[in-house]
């Protein structure tokens, strides 16, 4: 889709501060963070909305399958300490629709994590 934006990230047309990369996926951290983490993680393959799917379950299984590995690998990944109490977390969105909050019309998921103050934050969505 030549004029969608994801699509131009992906192909390179469009700078990103990528995070990760394979054959279907590309994550890049969001250009107005509502937290001190937030990712967008999304499919290469140019999906509109959840919507739109298409009985397309392994790919959003692999995708959904991403948030943890990189909630790990940016520090906001859920653990557990000796008292058995928990620590750390993550937030995962994804806007579908226009009131559903959906500004780029590419399916794509939220990852915000990261110190709590920024959950007392007014988010957008």
């Amino acid at each position: 889709m030549e004029n969608c934006l994801f699509c131009n990230i992906i192909a390179g047309k469009i700078p990103s501060d990528k995070v990760y990369e394979d054959d279907e996926f590309l994550a890049f951290r969001d250009i107005y963070p509502a937290a001190p983490v937030h990712l967008l993680i999304v499919p290469k393959r140019h999906i509109s909305t959840l919507s739109d799917y298409d009985g397309q379950t392994e790919l959003l299984g692999k995708m959904l399958a991403l948030v943890p590995q990189l909630a790990q690998q940016h520090g906001c990944e859920v653990t557990v300490d000796s008292a058995g109490q928990p620590h750390g977390g993550y937030k995962t969105l994804i806007n579908s629709g226009p009131d559903g909050g959906q500004e780029v019309y590419h399916l794509h998921i939220h990852l915000l994590g990261g110190p709590r103050p920024w959950t007392g934050r007014k988010i957008p969505f």
